[in-house]
């Protein structure tokens, strides 16, 4: 090697090369590979130590720190001993020497290589490294320094992220354990010595004129009067090194609390000086005083103060979110909270709203962060321990965080807020419903505080008083399939609803009233429609009215949504007691419905089209959809009523299908349109009153959607429609006997329903798509598509019906299913076409194969395994992309009913299915890295095995107990085999969604049909465990973890003693990297518990044992002779 200076020279103007704009990516990689030579050298860390003590070039030193961590993680144990302990004691004493000039990333770095050694080595051969790291601590100079090293040791020591053996890894967590209550006493005089130090111990200032108010809650809050003095001192003013000492000794207790147990080391005079500098995130007083003077001293800005406050609460909140809290540990807790709350009251200490808003803004965003996760964890982890405090007062609590709540500065944190609320209030109800006949002292107690939030939150999303806020939401831009405006008022009705149901009558009364007031409004728009020459305008033009009205219709649409969100609190065993306020409300709705459609509102001419015509069109569309929320309480009205059939029950469906009528037309806007078929498919399946199909308005949606010359209506709308039209037909009317159906009629009907809807579909002969055809193929195409997602819907919509229902369906369809299967082959080639057509056939065979009867189903499926010729497979999985694999998928799925139906009728499909599965489609996909179709068919795999169990396995359960299991008769050995082998090569792919859902497949078998016991005889069971063991070591699923384990543990069960004997003395000798030694150290430690977590305990020690000798091992130079 060349002179340390030469190389450093070198070295330097290679790092200032590599770093430059001009190398090219080339020249990169060249210095990249000699770099890695030169740290690959022995002897290189020499050559490091040098240029780190020589050089100031932070390139030279981030890579001599490099070669360091290196050699530690990964080459230590071939390191002579001499030259570890030269190591060991050389990096420590250039850390002392130059970490005040060291740049902050190389000293960390620095630090993190020593404490890399002492993960190694203490105590054993680093015997002074912890010692060291508190002598820092304590002397004032290198105070900073040692708290670094502190919590970088917590960090990689405490859970350690590089591969140590499991002792290893236990030995160090219980060394730092012993080390916890010195550490803590530590920092807990540190911050206590800075607090005292700074503190304002001049004579008491006069009390403030705020002061008084708040007397009485904080004696609440807080027992003693000497805790509420101690918060009350004023924060001192800090100078720039208490701050940083402050700051990371603070940062080092949130490490430490995230994983050391909650016990008595964490003292209440440590919890009391967090607290004193969580006060720093809320005192605006003091920042603006340290904003003054910070000029003339050397103190820190507002922000750094606020810093603090943020890491004292990470502090607070990392004991927070320990769920599991010893009793002596209680009264601590309480302490927390109470402090806590001082602090939130003092956030929020302003009788003033505008001063509370105003104070929260000037906070750090950070800080109120923190605040809300700590409420967030007091609420869902801590309340129910509290709540029987006497001397805790939950009310007050809850008076403090709706202010909190309702002054937050940004959406997100109000958002947070509201999710606290939503904890609260299921905490309540689960609550009642476990206590029961608490339930009205609970209630009693919550009562006031669940009204004002109620109020409170329906005010939030009204415009009407906070339109300025409402304003900023965003409408357009779709964020998890909502905007942010739906996010904000789905978050609110949430709320809403949950006040509902444990105060209903309140919220009603609340809720109607605010409805009603904005109904007015719309309800009284007629008068200012005025007849113009190209039709109806609404005369509204001065700027400031328009803009009122689009407030009112904003807020009309809003609560429409809201009393929708509640139709499921009037249903059920409450029916009777709150008829009359649903009945108000639904015929509310009705009039509305009917008014919008009959003054045509969605086709007015407005002052501002782009603003009130969108408003118009949502109110209309909403009054709709919330009509359509109180179909399950028109079915519970029809159904009480049928005997009777009351006028007021049939005036409302009529005045309903009024409305709904003139809306099903193609010159109305799709979101209208839309609303009304929904409205009308849930007239027809959820109420199905008899008198439906008899009212004008419905005949005339049959004429029109039955008439051919008639303009079709988009898509969705045209399928919705004729579901609620075949519905009307097929459903059996709620409470009458089955002599009163009228079936014969009703089917007659639905047969020329489904005539007039296929009747283009069915004159498709299978020439169409030849080259002599008389009709362009797009044209074709556009037929079936329309017709077949029509027809699609109507089955599925009846799968789960009544057979009468289903008969009736299957009867009317039966020509177009026969002309589907003829013009099936004509299409082979056209994907897009064959995927509507299988979707078809997959949706007749889920919900009418019975009906379809046997002979039929058998040429059908037939008809499709003739066609899926390995050769058509291969074009549709190979060159067709996306729409090819979806028709391969979806003929595999039919194959999944097929196989799964009972009985004898299709089992002699079984053969050529398994044969289609393993010798033509299996074959193309295995190697495919692409996870398309390998899910359906290994669905398709496994249900072939759980419901055709006996067509491999004869023998009846009690022959089997009769001979002994181990002589069970195996049939049709060679595809159960493959069928296994293929599932054992799923293992070894990188897909996790197809390992997990097949490993869950092996364990279903195996609950259900002892899977494990069954192949336990032939070599394969074992071949899995190996299969799985492999998985686990080189960590390519590592989400699984525990999944693999409990697999593993289920098939080693089938035979522990030959787990233990054969199995696990093979695998280890067949295991490379590792040597005799070790493999006997991995045997004896792998104990023969036979227990599920002991067991899998010891698989993942013998996992993490096996990668890390196999580590060590790579890292001893070569030739080296171990004894």
């Amino acid at each position: 090697m060349a002179s340390e200076e030469a190389s450093l020279r070198a070295l330097e103007s290679l790092m200032t090369e590599f770093f430059h704009d001009c190398t090219t990516n080339e020249r990169k990689r060249e210095i990249e590979e000699l770099l890695n030579n030169f740290a690959q050298q022995i002897g290189a860390w020499r050559f490091c130590l040098y240029f780190l003590s020589s050089t100031r070039n932070d390139y030279v030193m981030m890579y001599s720190l490099t070669v360091f961590e290196n050699l530690i993680n990964k080459m230590w144990l071939g390191v002579p001993s001499q030259d570890k302990m030269e190591i060991r004691s050389c990096l420590p004493k250039l850390l002392l020497a130059h970490h005040k000039t060291l740049p902050y990333f190389i000293r960390n770095k620095l630090c993190k290589v020593i404490v890399d050694i002492g993960r190694q080595d203490w105590p054993m051969f680093y015997h002074d490294f912890f010692t060291n790291i508190l002598q820092l601590i304590q002397s004032p100079v290198t105070t900073p320094l040692g708290l670094i090293m502190l919590k970088t040791t917590s960090e990689e020591l405490a859970c350690p992220r590089e591969d140590l053996s499991v002792a290893r890894k236990e030995e160090l967590r219980k060394l730092l354990l012993d080390q916890v209550q010195t550490v803590l006493g530590l920092l807990t005089g540190i911050l206590e010595t800075v607090w005292d130090k700074h503190s304002v111990t001049a004579a008491t200032p006069p009390p403030s004129p705020t002061s008084g108010e708040s007397g009485d809650l904080l004696s609440n809050l807080l027992q003693s009067p000497s805790s509420a003095k101690l918060l009350n001192q004023p924060i001192p003013i800090l100078d720039v090194e208490s701050e940083y000492i402050c700051s990371l000794a603070l940062e080092c207790l949130a490490h430490l609390f995230s994983w050391i147990p909650l016990s008595a080391s964490i003292t209440p005079s440590l919890l009391t000086t967090i607290f004193h500098f969580a006060r720093f995130g809320c005192d605006i007083r003091a920042r603006k005083m340290a904003s003054v003077n910070g000029s003339s001293q050397n103190c820190v800005s507002g922000q750094e103060r606020g810093r603090l406050g943020v890491l004292a609460m990470s502090c607070i909140n990392e004991l927070m979110s320990k769920n599991c809290v010893p009793m002596e540990f209680e009264e601590y807790l309480l302490r927390m909270f109470q402090q806590t709350f001082y602090l939130l009251q003092k956030i929020t200490k302003d009788n003033n709203a505008h001063t509370v808003k105003s104070r929260l803004e000037e906070l750090d965003e950070s800080y109120i962060e923190k605040f809300t996760d700590f409420l967030r964890l007091f609420v869902s982890v801590h309340l129910r321990r509290i709540e029987s405090y006497s001397q805790f007062p939950v009310v007050e609590f809850l008076t403090l965080l709706f202010k909190y709540t309702f002054h937050q500065p940004t959406h997100e944190g109000y958002f947070s807020c509201l999710d606290i609320w939503t904890l609260f209030l299921d905490y309540l109800t689960s609550k009642i419903k476990s206590r029961l006949g608490d339930k009205e002292a609970v209630l009693n107690r919550y009562e006031d505080a669940l009204v004002l939030l109620l109020t409170e939150v329906l005010n939030r999303i009204q415009f009407r008083y906070n339109q300025a806020q409402l304003e900023e939401l965003d409408d357009e831009t779709l964020d998890d399939d909502q905007t942010e405006w739906q996010r904000y008022l789905r978050q609110s009705l949430e709320v809403v609803a949950k006040v509902m149901e444990l105060l209903p009558t309140h919220a009603f009364s609340t809720l109607f009233p605010v409805l009603q007031d904005n109904l007015e409004v719309y309800l009284g728009l007629q008068q200012f429609i005025v007849t113009s020459g190209s039709g109806h305008r609404l005369n509204i033009t001065a700027e400031n009215d328009c803009r009122r009205l689009h407030c009112s219709l904003r807020d009309l649409s809003s609560l429409l949504q809201a009393v929708g969100r509640l139709a499921e609190y009037f249903i059920g065993d409450v029916f009777a007691a709150r008829f009359n306020d649903a009945l108000t409300v639904v015929e509310r709705l009705v009039k509305v419905t009917l008014y919008g459609s009959q003054i045509k509102l969605y086709n007015i001419e407005t002052a501002v089209p782009s603003v009130l015509k969108p408003d118009l069109i949502d109110v209309h569309a909403q009054s709709l959809a919330a009509l359509q929320a109180y179909s399950h309480w028109l079915a519970q009205y029809c159904s009480e009523v049928h005997r009777q059939n009351t006028q007021q029950f049939v005036t409302l469906i009529s005045t309903t299908m009024d409305a709904i009528t003139p809306l099903i037309s193609t010159k109305v806007q799709d979101k209208l349109l839309l609303s009304a078929c929904h409205l009308l498919v849930s007239l027809a399946t959820t109420v199905r009153p008899v008198f439906l199909i008899s009212i004008p308005a419905v005949q005339k949606v049959f004429n029109r959607i039955t008439d051919a010359s008639a303009q079709r209506l988009v898509d969705k709308a045209q399928v919705l429609v004729c579901r609620a039209l075949s519905n009307i037909l097929l459903l059996p009317w709620p409470n009458l006997p089955e002599n009163e159906q009228q079936w014969p009629v009703r089917s007659i009907n639905h047969a020329s329903l489904i005539s007039a809807l296929s009747r283009d579909y069915r004159n498709l002969k299978p020439s169409a798509v030849a080259p002599q055809r008389k009709m362009p193929l797009d044209d074709t195409k556009v037929i079936i598509h329309q017709t077949l997602s029509v027809l699609e819907d109507i089955v599925e919509n009846i799968s789960g019906e009544s057979t009468k229902s289903r008969q009736i369906c299957y009867q009317s369809l039966q020509e177009s299913v026969q002309v589907s299967l003829a013009l099936f082959p004509a299409f082979i080639h056209q994907s897009d076409v064959t995927d509507e057509m299988l979707s078809f056939f997959l949706t007749l065979f889920r919900g009418l194969r019975v009906q379809m009867g046997v002979p039929f189903t058998e040429q059908i499926i037939q008809t499709f395994l003739n066609m899926f010729t390995r050769e058509q497979l291969a074009e549709s999985i190979l060159h067709e992309g996306s729409t090819g694999c979806r028709v391969v998928e979806k003929f595999l799925k039919i194959l999944q009913v097929v196989v799964q139906e009972p009985g004898q009728v299709f089992k002699p499909f079984l053969p050529s299915i398994i044969a289609l599965c393993m010798e033509q489609v299996y074959p193309i996909i295995a190697e495919r890295p692409s996870p398309d179709v390998k899910a359906e068919l290994f669905e398709l795999l496994f249900r072939t095995l759980h419901h055709n169990w006996r067509y491999f396995f004869k023998s009846t359960v009690l022959a089997s107990v009769q001979r002994g299991i181990s002589e069970e008769q195996m049939e049709n050995e060679p595809q159960f085999s493959a069928i296994m082998q293929a599932f054992g090569q799923s293992f070894l792919q990188p897909d996790i969604h197809l390992f997990k859902q097949n490993l869950f497949y092996l364990e279903t078998l195996n609950t259900k049909q002892k899977l494990y016991h069954k192949i336990f005889r032939t070599t394969m069971l074992f071949q899995f465990v190996n299969v799985l063991l492999q998985v686990l070591v080189h960590k390519s699923h590592d989400l699984l973890q525990e999944e693999i384990g409990i697999a593993i543990y289920n098939m080693a069960s089938v035979d522990f003693d030959g787990f233990f004997a054969a199995f696990l003395p093979e695998f280890l000798t067949s295991c490379d990297g590792v040597d005799a030694n070790q493999k006997s150290v991995l045997g004896r430690n792998f104990k023969m518990d036979r227990d599920l977590p002991s067991f899998t305990q010891n698989v993942h020690r013998l996992v993490n044992d096996l990668r890390y000798y196999r580590l060590c091992n790579d890292s001893l130079p070569p030739g080296t002779v171990k004894l």
